[in-house]
């Protein structure tokens, strides 16, 4: 009877599991990656990167204080700022990953950024002195090499535009220092915005990464790189960022052959389309970007784009939301004749630009996060954006950085601040912002307005 009983058992649960799968279920039990020989595979491709710089050379930006509990700042912000100053060569410790037999390796720009020396650290012991070959500030990439008699082992890289939320994926880094640590997790959220710069598209992971980590891989389940360790929350549990790998692919070429990124530019203001705003415009859903404001004589005003068109899709590719449409403009390349699909009056249109150059120091109109000449990063206010910056007003355009050593941050300007007034000219919208902002001529002294924890406050800045 009991041999029977089993048996009976055994064929229920069977058939329990096949109604399941056949009804599209997905099964109670999913087997992880084999982690031990992952890691002792992709251990080898992963580097320490130490960097010093002489603080008498380089001075140490000064620490602004944060409406956002501290949120978002890089691993080196909360790991090295608590240190006391001493009078020596400065150093920091980041992670990487070598991506040729050449002896190119990628990390983060803030990793290596104002360094006079960069020493790279194998996994077997090896130690090389490295050059900087390029770097990307706005992207938070560099590219570094050493040069080496032996082969070295590679890293291979993956498709970040075919990861899935939910997938397993593995960090390997040297957080803290401790070399060679290996994390695993899953991949949280895509698309993530978090005010850090103007191509803002992070992976979210609860892999555990901490300071050190930064610039180092995060692995797919078949241990392909997917992404590049940048940022955390600071506080935060189980929340970090890391740059898609696709992104870093459009600039490496770049970086070796430049030592810089040239982007593409098209010379508009964008904001995001609300549901009241689709439906003010006759558009089906919420998606694409809007054009508040037009550049004179960019390329989007030779084109004949206007304001109030919203942008669906740029050079074949669609674009869903308003973030979207900086990033693809950015990698596409100088000159190239770029159809843009609009809708304008309620109807279908179809618009050939052709793309022109962003200045490195220029005009980033169509980038609604870059840093303008005055050095913040500015946005439009929404409710998702207040809430994450702990703000209780939802409209409006709020500063979401500050460049060390900027004219803005000599004034006094700080993140979190709503820019209400520009010279006496109010500001509710980007568009606002951005003209006024155009306006502003060397040797002019600018009065700003801004709203700062509940009260407001006049600040001053001279152009120089």
């Amino acid at each position: 009877m009991k041999m029977v009983s089993l048996r009976f058992l055994k064929t229920m649960l069977t058939v329990i599991c096949l109604m399941a799968l056949s009804a599209g279920e997905v099964p109670a039990k999913v087997m992880a990656p084999d982690f031990v020989t992952l890691a002792e595979k992709l251990k080898p491709t992963v580097v320490n990167i130490s960097t010093s710089k002489n603080p008498a050379q380089t001075a140490r930006p000064r620490r602004q204080p944060s409406p956002f509990n501290d949120p978002f700042h890089d691993f080196f912000d909360r790991f090295f700022d608590e240190a006391p100053r001493r009078q020596q060569r400065e150093r920091s410790l980041g992670s990487g990953f070598i991506i040729s037999d050449q002896g190119f390796i990628i990390t983060n720009n803030h990793v290596v950024a104002g360094a006079d020396e960069i020493k790279v650290r194998l996994s077997d012991g090896r130690e090389f002195k490295a050059e900087l070959k390029g770097a990307d500030e706005k992207l938070d990439l560099a590219l570094i090499k050493i040069e080496s008699k032996d082969q070295l082992p590679v890293a291979i890289l993956g498709n970040s535009d075919e990861i899935k939320v939910g997938e397993w994926v593995m960090a390997i880094g040297n957080p803290f220092g401790l070399a060679q640590t290996v994390t695993a997790g899953i991949v949280s959220a895509t698309g993530r915005v978090i005010g850090s710069g103007p191509y803002d598209d992070f992976i979210q992971t609860d892999a555990s990464i901490n300071p050190g980590n930064s610039g180092g891989p995060l692995f797919s389940a078949e241990g392909k790189v997917i992404g590049i360790n940048t940022a955390i929350i600071a506080g935060g549990q189980g929340i970090g960022f890391a740059i898609p790998i696709n992104m870093a692919k459009d600039v490496i070429p770049q970086l070796e052959e430049k030592g810089k990124v040239i982007r593409g530019w098209l010379g508009v203001t964008v904001q995001p389309i609300t549901p009241d705003l689709a439906r003010s415009f006759g558009l089906e859903g919420e998606r694409g970007a809007l054009i508040a404001d037009v550049v004179k004589d960019g390329p989007a005003a030779k084109a004949g784009l206007k304001s109030g068109d919203i942008v669906l899709e740029f050079d074949g590719k669609k674009i869903r939301e308003m973030n979207e449409l900086p990033r693809i403009v950015a990698a596409t390349p100088v000159g190239k004749a770029a159809l843009v699909k609009v809708l304008r009056d309620g109807k279908m249109q179809d618009v050939e630009v052709s793309v022109g150059r962003l200045a490195d120091t220029g005009d980033e109109s169509d980038q609604k996060n870059g840093e303008d000449k005055l050095g913040m990063a500015v946005r439009e206010l929404t409710r998702d954006l207040a809430a994450r910056m702990g703000l209780k007003e939802t409209q409006g355009v709020v500063v979401t950085g500050v460049k060390s050593g900027s004219l803005a941050e000599e004034a006094g300007i700080l993140p979190g601040d709503i820019v209400r007034e520009i010279g006496g000219r109010s500001i509710t919208t980007m568009a606002d912002y951005e003209t006024a902002i155009r306006a502003v001529k060397k040797g002019d002294v600018v009065r700003f307005l801004l709203r700062r924890g509940g009260g407001n406050h006049f600040l001053a800045i001279r152009v120089e």
